[in-house]
């Protein structure tokens, strides 16, 4: 028998001159919730294209977001195995 099992991840973006900010949540199914921010800054001289700062932002917010993954996952292996782990992308 197979179980589905899915993560959503929300990301909200706030853009404050020439600086997009972006914030992320995951909700784990133990609970868990891991918050993670990002941002990017765009050259006075660059045309503005919202679209490409969200996701500059983005990416960096995910990046984040994927150390907590990788350092919950150590803890929770430790946990379990009383043995250090350091899990890597």
């Amino acid at each position: 028998m197979k179980t589905l099992v899915g993560w959503h991840v929300e990301i909200e973006f706030q853009e404050i001159g020439n600086r997009t900010q972006a914030a992320a949540l995951l909700r784990l199914a133990d609970g868990t919730e891991l918050r993670a921010h990002g941002h990017a800054v765009r050259h006075p001289k660059d045309a503005e294209q919202l679209r490409v700062g969200e996701e500059l932002a983005a990416a960096r917010t995910l990046n984040d977001l994927a150390r907590q993954l990788l350092e919950k996952s150590a803890r929770d292996i430790e946990s379990a195995t009383h043995v250090p782990a350091h899990p890597h992308m």
